[in-house]
C-alpha cells in the first residue's frame, strides 16, 4: 500500500453501458440481448450499445443502418435524455453524499480525490463499498478504478470493465500501462493512433520510451500532455463537482418594456449564443435559469432541471416557460438573464437519439459559420434586433459622444 503523504488516491467511477443499462431497469426483458441505443430514423447513429452487440463490431457514433446489418437480432430503443439525466443526477447524489470530493466528468463518469482514506479504512477498501452501494441503490452496474491520478485510475476503469474494479499502487503503474495499446490513453483519437503507429508506436512503452520532443513533434501542442500520460504523470486536480461554472448572458434595455414576445424573442437569441458556447467546448448544461428585473430593480430568479443538453430547441423550451412562470403580467421589465448550470463534458451526440437529424445538422452549419466569421455572424430571425431597438441604441450612442 502505497504512502497516502507522498501521492494521491484517485478513483474513476464509470456506469458500465449507461444508457443500455438504465433501459434495462425499465425493461427486463433486455437482459442479455444485442441492444443499440439511437434514433429510429434511417439516419439515426447509435448514441450507446450494450456489450452483446459490441461483440459484432458495432460501438458508438456507429450508423445504425450499419448495425443493424452487423446484428440482425439487435433491438434498436429510442434514447430517454430525461431518464438518463434522473439516474445520472442519482448517482451524483450517492457520490456527494460519500466522498470528500468529486468531479462529475460526464453523465456517466466521477473522478474522486480520496487521498487520505488509508489512515482510517483503506482507499480501495472504500472504494468498494461506494461501488456497492451505488449498485444497490441505482440498480445499475459500475465500474471503477483507482490509482495515483486521473489518467492511470481511468486507463484502470477501461480494463476492469464490465461490472469490475481495479487498483494500481504507484509501484505497479508502469508495469501495468506498459503492454497496453496507446489507444487506452484518454485523448488519443483514430487520427492520433495513425499517425504515432507510422512511427512504429502501437504500445504505451514504445511511447514512454519515445522522446517527448519526438512526440511532440509528431502531434504537435498536445503532443507533450500525451507523452507524460504515456509515463503515468497527470498533476490535474480533481475539481469539485460545485465548483463547475456555468455560463449565463444578461440585456438591459435602453427603455423598460412589457413586452411578452419581445422577451421570447430575447431569450432565445441568448440561448442560442450560450448553446454554441457549450458545443464549442463539448460541454453539456443540467440547469436553465432565467432571471428578471423589473424597473423598480427587484430582481427574481427561476431555476429548472432539464435532460443533460447543448441543443437550442430543448433548453429554449424551458427557458420560455420559465419566463412565463416567472414574469408579473404588465410589468416593466428592465432587465432579462438566461444562465446555464451543471455544466458537464459531453458531445451533443449524447442527443442524436433525438430521432431529429436535421437539428443537428442545422446546429454544426451555424457553429461552422460562427466558428469561421464569429459568434454574432448567425442568428435566429427572431432574436435579432428590431429596427426601432436599433434607432433608439443608435441615439443612446449619439448622447453618450
Amino acid at each position: 500500500m502505497f504512502d497516502s503523504r507522498k501521492y494521491r488516491s484517485i478513483a474513476h467511477f464509470d456506469l458500465d453501458s449507461f444508457f443500455v443499462s438504465v433501459e434495462r431497469l425499465i425493461n427486463s426483458n433486455l437482459i442479455g440481448l444485442p441492444v443499440l441505443i439511437g434514433g429510429s430514423s434511417g439516419r439515426g447513429v447509435v448514441a450507446s450499445c450494450s456489450y452483446e452487440a459490441r461483440k459484432f463490431g458495432i460501438h458508438s457514433a456507429m450508423p445504425i443502418k450499419l448495425a443493424r446489418r452487423l446484428c440482425k437480432e439487435a433491438i434498436v430503443v429510442r434514447g430517454n435524455m430525461e431518464l438518463y439525466s434522473k439516474y445520472s443526477r442519482l448517482v451524483s447524489d450517492i457520490i456527494a453524499d460519500s466522498a470528500p470530493i468529486y468531479e462529475k466528468a460526464s453523465i456517466d463518469e466521477h473522478y474522486l480525490d480520496i487521498s487520505g482514506m488509508d489512515r482510517f479504512f483503506g482507499s480501495f477498501k472504500w472504494a468498494q463499498k461506494l461501488r456497492q452501494r451505488i449498485i444497490k441503490e441505482s440498480g445499475l452496474p459500475i465500474s471503477f478504478g483507482l490509482s495515483i491520478n486521473k489518467t492511470v485510475a481511468k486507463i484502470a476503469t477501461g480494463e476492469s470493465k464490465p461490472n469490475g474494479e481495479l487498483y494500481i499502487p504507484f509501484n505497479r503503474v508502469e508495469s501495468f500501462l506498459s503492454p497496453l495499446s496507446i489507444r487506452k490513453i484518454p485523448m488519443i483519437g483514430e487520427q492520433t493512433f495513425q499517425r504515432l503507429y507510422s512511427k512504429g508506436i502501437s504500445d504505451i512503452k514504445s511511447l514512454r520510451s519515445s522522446s517527448p520532443e519526438m512526440i511532440e513533434h509528431i502531434l504537435g501542442k498536445n503532443g507533450l500532455i500525451i507523452w507524460k500520460k504515456a509515463n503515468g504523470i497527470d498533476n490535474r486536480p480533481v475539481r469539485s463537482y460545485y465548483e463547475q461554472k456555468s455560463i449565463s448572458s444578461e440585456r438591459t434595455f435602453e427603455e423598460d418594456s412589457s413586452d411578452v414576445k419581445k422577451m421570447h424573442n430575447i431569450i432565445i437569441g441568448m440561448v442560442g449564443h450560450l448553446m454554441f458556447q457549450l458545443r464549442k467546448q463539448q460541454k453539456l448544461s443540467g440547469v436553465i435559469s432565467i432571471k428578471i428585473r423589473y424597473s423598480n430593480f427587484e430582481t427574481y430568479n427561476m431555476q429548472q432541471s432539464i435532460p443533460y443538453t447543448s441543443l437550442d430547441h430543448i433548453v429554449i423550451k424551458t427557458a420560455t416557460e420559465l419566463f412565463d412562470k416567472l414574469y408579473q403580467h404588465g410589468r416593466l421589465i428592465r432587465l432579462i438573464g438566461v444562465r446555464i448550470g451543471q455544466l458537464i463534458q459531453g458531445k451533443q451526440q449524447l442527443n442524436l437519439f433525438d430521432d431529429i437529424p436535421e437539428h443537428i445538422e442545422l446546429y454544426q452549419a451555424m457553429d461552422t459559420i460562427r466558428l469561421r466569421f464569429g459568434k454574432n455572424s448567425i442568428s435566429r430571425a427572431v432574436s435579432i434586433k428590431t429596427s426601432e431597438e436599433r434607432t433608439i441604441i443608435e441615439k443612446k450612442k449619439k448622447r453618450t459622444k
